[in-house]
């Protein structure tokens, strides 16, 4: 976009709408500035990845704009925008129907609680949402046998002649044909009410001072009756985990991010009780998590969910004292939309991330997702083969020393840990690239020995799809070489990729082209490819930790006076430890097979001078 058409972009709040060369809308957004705003796009500022690497300049064609008087208005005119255009590059929602709430509507004569999967404003009472139809049910079963409220249509209700064989088994008072008090049947409506919001103290109370108000005049039958709801009432509301203080209610927002794949958990706590929750799995999105979590809220409210007293999200997002005016205005109640840091609200947060984690993991086993993540990352990088199995490399070591390297396996996009190996650097000290060079070609010498017949037991080192080597255009050069010295083949079956990843994550080096290949942040490619190298190298400095502490105590030991390797070998074995060593006593040492007292006293000097 020119400068000339930029500075025509009004300053005022409002709505802009991106649009591609055939001029479908592919992005809509709002701001408090549209000029500045629009502006950031192609002059910096905005940190976007499908902005920063040119993506969206390559494929917009119009930019149209629309003013508004404030920055509610610009939100739910983008609201409305975003529903009408699908655009691709903002996150859309669906409504998956498995969203239920209960429903009372106080202003009919005899109200009833009705199964509902929206949410009106129509001056009804709705309570949930059930995260199934089952725990909906079992709630709807006991206001049904314990509240005593009519369960018919309106329709049934008004056409009757006689009473049902609910009023038969005590389960409704018939206001269809039988004379009922009204203020009677408020009471129960209203007891429901307290009983649906989770509010036991307030409902417990009422109904032990009826109980003993209908004791006091005789009436047992009725005590009797309202003795069993309130121990129903107890046992059911017990039932429910309390996890919050606070009194409100409460909707907790946590996501969970792979690559491009982002899970979303909504945990819906009531009056302090935590009553189900809802997932949902976002894909293809490179968007920051703050826009991710901004265009969901959106979303998920505008499907009709239950609104709550107090939202609580992850990240602190954009204009979120426009959100919560947006929210309020359409509950009719003040909302607060609130990015807690500490105390007991920001451990509602981890408790939201760890169920989206747990839900991200339990679609894992869908292999239509893995195969698709692995597509993307041959298509991506212009791999010959698909990388069903993928190895990666990783050298460990302090200044040169105890040099080692790690090689860990994928397959199928999961860790293969039986196949993962270590290596003890032999050649050289204090350089990466001839570690890199030594490790590869023993690994490729068993792997060429196996498939030339030479060895048949080398088959388990059978040649990876994908080789990755950690580290920039260097530890690709010693990695090439590796394989030229070690004679492995260059054309044929057994021709594989090979890349190496730089420091910085998102920058890829491949064979034969001099600059690196820049992936996207937040990409499922990137994603795949960090992950592999922060398991390599998890694994590098575990195996170098092991190796260091072995090296400690054979150091400690040499130092010993009169305890050579046959003795430094008997002590580990008999104590197990240098910590257990040092913590015994001169006789329990010398009493180890043969040690002697002068030995043992000379152990005990040592090893106590020595820091533990």
């Amino acid at each position: 976009m020119d400068e000339d058409f930029l500075t025509r972009i009004p300053t005022s709040p409002g709505v802009y709408l991106m649009k591609d060369k055939k001029g479908r809308v592919i992005y809509v957004g709002k701001a408090k500035d549209l000029r500045a705003r629009v502006r950031s796009y192609f002059r910096g500022g905005d940190e976007r990845p499908f902005v920063v690497l040119g993506h969206l300049g390559r494929l917009i064609g119009d930019i149209e704009t629309v003013v508004v008087n404030n920055e509610k208005e610009a939100l739910l005119l983008e609201n409305n925008l975003i529903k009408q255009h699908q655009p691709r590059f903002n996150v859309k929602l669906t409504d998956d129907k498995n969203y239920l709430v209960l429903r009372i509507d106080p202003k009919k004569t005899w109200p009833r609680v009705e199964v509902g999967r929206r949410i009106a404003d129509d001056g009804a009472k709705y309570f949930g949402p059930y995260h199934s139809a089952t725990s909906a049910r079992e709630t709807l079963r006991v206001i049904n046998r314990h509240f005593q409220l009519r369960t018919c249509t309106d329709h049934v209700l008004a056409n009757r002649a006689r009473p049902c064989i609910l009023h038969q088994i005590k389960r409704c008072p018939a206001p269809c044909v039988l004379p009922v008090s009204p203020e009677a049947y408020a009471d129960q409506v209203e007891d429901a009410c307290l009983f649906l919001s989770g509010r036991k103290d307030e409902l417990l109370p009422r109904l032990r001072e009826r109980m003993k108000e209908a004791a006091g005049r005789q009436a047992y039958e009725h005590a009797a009756q309202l003795r069993d709801q309130i121990q129903a009432v107890e046992k059911t509301l017990i039932r429910q985990t309390v996890v919050s203080t606070d009194i409100v209610d409460q909707d907790v927002v946590g996501i969970y991010r792979q690559g491009d794949v982002v899970e979303v958990a909504v945990l819906f706590m009531r009056a302090g009780k935590l009553i189900g929750r809802r997932t949902f799995q976002i894909k293809d999105q490179e968007l920051p998590d703050p826009d991710v979590v901004r265009d969901f809220v959106r979303g998920y409210y505008d499907l009709g969910s239950f609104i709550p007293d107090e939202v609580l999200l992850p990240v602190e997002i954009e204009d979120q004292d426009a959100f919560a005016e947006w929210l309020t205005g359409t509950r009719g109640r003040r909302v607060e939309v609130r990015t807690p840091q500490r105390g007991a609200k920001a451990k509602l947060i981890e408790l939201a991330e760890k169920n989206a984690e747990a839900s991200s993991a339990a679609r894992k086993g869908k292999q239509g997702d893995v195969h698709t993540a692995l597509e993307k990352l041959q298509t991506r990088l212009g791999l010959l083969r698909f990388p069903r199995r993928i190895e990666c490399f990783d050298v460990a070591h302090i200044q040169g020393a105890q040099t080692v390297a790690s090689m860990v396996v994928f397959e199928a996009g999961e860790p293969a840990r039986a196949a993962y190996r270590t290596f003890k650097v032999k050649s050289v000290a204090n350089d990466d690239f001839a570690a890199m060079y030594e490790v590869l070609a023993r690994r490729f010498r068993r792997a060429r020995a196996a498939i030339e017949g030479i060895d048949p037991d080398e088959n388990e080192w059978a040649e990876p799809d994908l080789l990755v080597v950690d580290g920039g255009k260097g530890q690709l050069g010693s990695a090439m070489a590796a394989l030229r010295d070690v004679a492995w083949p260059t054309t044929g079956e057994h021709v594989f990729d090979l890349v190496a990843l730089a420091k910085d994550p998102d920058r890829v080096f491949l064979k034969n082209i001099k600059d690196p290949m820049v992936l996207r942040e937040n990409s499922t490619e990137l994603f795949m490819l960090a992950r592999v190298r922060d398991e390599a190298h998890r694994f590098a400095n575990e195996f170098h930790q092991r190796q260091r502490k072995k090296r400690t105590i054979r150091s400690l030991l040499e130092e010993i006076p009169g305890v050579g390797p046959k003795r430094r070998r008997e002590l580990l074995k008999h104590f197990g430890s240098l910590k257990k060593i040092r913590a015994a006593s001169v006789d329990e040492i010398a009493g180890a097979p043969g040690m002697t007292r002068s030995a043992a006293e000379a152990v005990k000097r040592v090893l106590g001078e020595a820091p533990p």
